[in-house]
């Protein structure tokens, strides 16, 4: 296991205050090019709002992964190169947040920003070793490996799925930001001390894509002074589409599943949505005001309150993914069981499903009453008889 360094520590700091530095700058700026974010029905603020923020947050991670991360690691002994190791990765990162911060002057339509965000993520397959190559099957499944072609689909897939889902819950003053740190906290935690084969330089770049939003979050945290964007939503859903594959392609099924459980409230809010939509009879890109943090100031939480509570959620998430790694299978698969078992009841309490969409507590309520369970069969018979 190689050890941190001070020299590591310095590169850290010096991502964390280029952000500090950078976003009142890229604040200025977003005024004067255009990228703010004015009151309408979709939007909770108020008034116009600077965005595109994550261009800080970019430049920052930018300067210390080019400039002073390849200075910190040129003075140990490594097989490449830390610079020639992440440069396609902020290649690809370029063109993602480019296309995010265009959104954010005029409003791309959908298809030219999924363009951007594809076109990223070739790049990330073509020129790095950060690929969907390869899978276990949790709990005693066969380890599979992919060709070229299936390769290329899975990690593209993948990553736009990521990126996407980081971008959806984009809704409330630090939200993607928080998560965000919850996230690549547990990240960095499980790439240095659990993935079956250590990457450093995966451990690095997530602690300095980590400290970048560190030093954006005070800005960004309600009151918020500056927005995110599609510039830094995309940029930090993307990057963490990329960084977690490594997880994705070890040969056991913690580390396959750890990234998923890390990620559980993007994912798990988009997956909602999308069966949302489709058991409405709506398109999968419709937006809605269903999402969960929507659906808790719905129930009277204050924007802040909304916000902690989803962060706590995230934290949850992240203490069982770690507790994964040290767990048995049978205690790992009890985990899992509570897990999906809670967030249920947690998603139909706040019908998240839709309204009166709550199958578990139908079932519940099904199961020993039998005044409940006549009524629901009379319900059933009335409406098939009317067919």
């Amino acid at each position: 296991m190689v050890p941190f360094t001070i020299e590591y520590v310095f590169v850290l700091i010096g991502a964390f205050l280029l952000s500090i530095v950078l976003t009142p700058i890229v604040r200025f700026m977003a005024f004067r090019v255009g990228a703010v974010d004015k009151p309408n029905a979709r939007r909770i603020n108020k008034k116009p709002m600077p965005s595109s923020g994550g261009i800080a947050i970019f430049l920052s991670f930018l300067i210390s992964t080019l400039i002073f991360m390849p200075l910190a690691t040129g003075k140990h002994s490594f097989p490449i190169s830390y610079f020639h190791y992440i440069l396609p990765v902020v290649f690809g990162a370029l063109i993602v947040t480019a296309t995010g911060f265009i959104d954010d002057i005029y409003e791309l339509k959908p298809k030219s920003k999924m363009l951007g965000i594809v076109a990223g993520a070739v790049v990330v397959w073509a020129f790095t070793d950060f690929r969907f190559d390869s899978f276990k099957i949790p709990f005693g499944g066969p380890f599979l490996e992919f060709g070229p072609i299936l390769t290329f689909f899975l990690t593209v897939i993948w990553i736009i799925s990521i990126t996407n889902a980081i971008n959806l819950i984009d809704g409330l003053d630090g939200l993607v930001s928080g998560v965000s740190i919850i996230s690549l906290l547990t990240m960095a935690i499980v790439s240095y001390f659990f993935l079956p084969k250590v990457d450093f330089f995966l451990t690095l770049t997530i602690v300095v894509l980590m400290a970048s939003i560190i030093g954006f979050f005070p800005y960004n945290y309600h009151p918020a002074i500056i927005y995110l964007g599609d510039a830094g939503a995309l940029f930090i859903g993307f990057m963490i589409g990329v960084l977690s594959l490594q997880g994705l392609k070890n040969s056991t099924a913690v580390a396959v599943l750890t990234p998923v459980i890390i990620l559980g409230v993007p994912i798990l809010d988009t997956v909602v949505a999308i069966i949302r939509r489709k058991l409405s009879g709506r398109p999968i890109s419709e937006a809605d005001k269903m999402h969960l943090h929507h659906r808790l100031l719905s129930m009277g939480f204050t924007h802040r309150g909304a916000v902690l509570v989803v962060y706590g959620i995230a934290i949850v998430f992240s203490l069982i993914a770690l507790l994964l790694n040290v767990s048995s299978r049978l205690g790992g698969i009890l985990l899992l069981v509570g897990l999906l078992f809670t967030m249920e009841i947690f998603i139909e309490g706040l019908e998240i499903w839709g309204e009166h969409r709550t199958p578990l507590f139908n079932m519940l309520k099904f199961i020993g009453n039998s005044d409940y369970r006549q009524a629901t069969l009379l319900r059933w018979k009335t409406k098939n008889s009317k067919h």
